[in-house]
């Protein structure tokens, strides 16, 4: 049975993780039969919204671990406790909050700098030739850290046909891959699954499900091959 560390960043698309993705994650990782633990970062928000409205909430705060637990059902781990070694592979939802919380890409763009966390996260799984999957605007931290910019290798992701992402992943030294919404995008290199799910805002709650389907059943099927 794998062991999967899936990385959430708050609950909610607008300042933490895409519900829906991070559900679809987990239920295709318990169809699989895979044991999945959930972590996030015990840190403050970028900033709360209000989801009715979409608008900033001025003068409020929340944590991105206490609110990531809605997701995990309470059963979840500050990322400083996560490490490669404990596990076979690791999984990042998308939502704002991996723009905004795991790195600031929303504020930044090209500039971004990474959660020194998720980072580190990043370049362990990596390091260990363990398989790392990624789904809507969370590939830009893989394609940051393991970029050549960075003196990594470049990574080859889909964030679906996003122009202004795909422009700061080029800048990286790293390259997006146009993929639909229900496929997924593999870099046998670096051991590196995408999905872009809704980068594409519009698409279908089953077409999103299928695609995190297809960058989940990549990853598992990834684990234990060097």
């Amino acid at each position: 049975m794998a062991k999967v560390a899936v990385v959430l960043s708050g609950c909610g698309v607008y300042d933490g993780s895409e519900i829906h993705e991070a559900v679809a994650v987990l239920y295709h990782l318990s169809r699989a039969g895979a044991a999945y633990e959930c972590f996030a970062p015990d840190k403050p928000q970028m900033h709360v919204v209000d989801h009715a409205t979409g608008q900033a909430a001025p003068g409020q705060t929340r944590n991105v671990l206490e609110e990531s637990a809605r997701i995990a059902r309470g059963k979840i781990r500050p990322l400083a406790q996560l490490h490669a070694r404990d596990f076979d592979c690791v999984i990042f939802p998308g939502g704002f909050g991996a723009a905004k919380n795991l790195c600031d890409f929303a504020v930044k763009g090209a500039e971004m700098a990474v959660d020194p966390d998720a980072e580190r996260v990043v370049k362990e799984f990596h390091g260990s030739g363990k398989p790392v999957g990624m789904c809507c605007i969370a590939p830009v931290i893989g394609a940051k850290v393991l970029g050549t910019r960075a003196g990594g290798p470049g990574a080859q992701v889909t964030i679906g046909d996003d122009a202004q992402a795909a422009a700061a992943i080029a800048a990286w030294g790293s390259k997006n891959i146009v993929k639909r919404v229900t496929e997924s995008q593999a870099d046998e290199a670096n051991r590196l699954v995408t999905a872009a799910a809704y980068m594409y805002g519009g698409a279908p709650v089953h077409e999103v499900f299928e695609g995190i389907g297809r960058m989940v059943e990549g990853v598992l099927s990834r684990v234990g091959k060097r």
